[in-house]
């Protein structure tokens, strides 16, 4: 048994199949590339119960100390962090401030230092700084919009939180995996994509005008709900017991 947990599948996964009993899935239209009769779809394994950890707004809001009834956004750059984004914050430092947005900013360790001797002459209440947040399900609770690279597990988190979202795939992975799982969601109009090299110019100009548009907002949640395996790990077990089964192995 073997789990594929992009879009598109890798080489190593690609010469396993051939071997395989079973395939799980995390996408739709995988026939394309395995053998329909061995593909179940599955999704990806996510944190126990993540979606049982999430809070309400006004809850999670006061954790970061910001007011719930403002608009927030919430970008996640992974546990490193991810350059471009942290370029596209600075870049739109005073229209976020005079926008009246709020934003939880995970930066990730390689660039916290800096950062923090970047902005410390610059007083911006509206802005909550973190290396790492340890509490993400208050950080998905309390944001209105977010803004995310595509990695595997980090989609399929994603649809669980079931949030309007931007992502901004990296381009610094193999095959282009990250921009393909994007692809995947915007074809369900369940995310929006932005490139990498345009983040800088357009990515907060076209997050602060879709905070603006509740319908559109509205429209992105409910199709990535759509989109969401609640109970992929379980799934994921029950495929490899039939394997079993049905290989004649107790």
């Amino acid at each position: 048994v073997i789990q594929e947990q992009n879009s598109f599948p890798g080489k190593t996964n690609r010469i396993l199949a051939k071997k395989a009993a079973c395939i799980c899935s995390a996408y739709e239209g995988m026939a394309r590339f395995f053998p329909n009769s061995k593909v179940v779809l599955t999704g990806n394994p996510i944190r126990k119960e993540f979606s049982a950890y999430l809070k309400s707004k006004a809850e999670a809001c006061s954790f970061f100390g910001l007011d719930h009834e403002k608009p927030t956004i919430l970008i996640i750059g992974g546990s490193l962090g991810a350059k471009t984004l942290n370029i596209s914050v600075q870049k739109n430092l005073e229209e976020i401030m005079n926008s009246g947005v709020q934003i939880i900013w995970q930066c990730g360790k390689l660039y916290h230092s800096q950062l923090l001797i970047d902005l410390k002459d610059k007083e911006f209440k509206n802005i909550c700084l973190y290396q790492f947040i340890e509490r993400m399900d208050l950080a998905y609770s309390a944001a209105d919009l977010i803004i995310s690279r595509a990695g595997a597990i980090s989609v399929s988190e994603l649809c669980i939180v079931g949030k309007p979202l931007i992502l901004v795939p990296s381009p610094n992975v193999a095959e282009d995996h990250q921009t393909k799982n994007a692809n995947a969601l915007v074809a369900k109009n369940a995310a929006i994509l932005i490139t990498d090299s345009e983040a800088p110019d357009l990515l907060f100009k076209i997050a602060l005008d879709l905070l603006k548009q509740k319908e559109k907002c509205e429209l992105l949640s409910l199709e990535i709900k759509k989109i969401q395996k609640l109970n992929a790990t379980a799934d994921i077990v029950d495929a490899f017991e039939n394997s079993l089964k049905e290989n004649g192995t107790k």
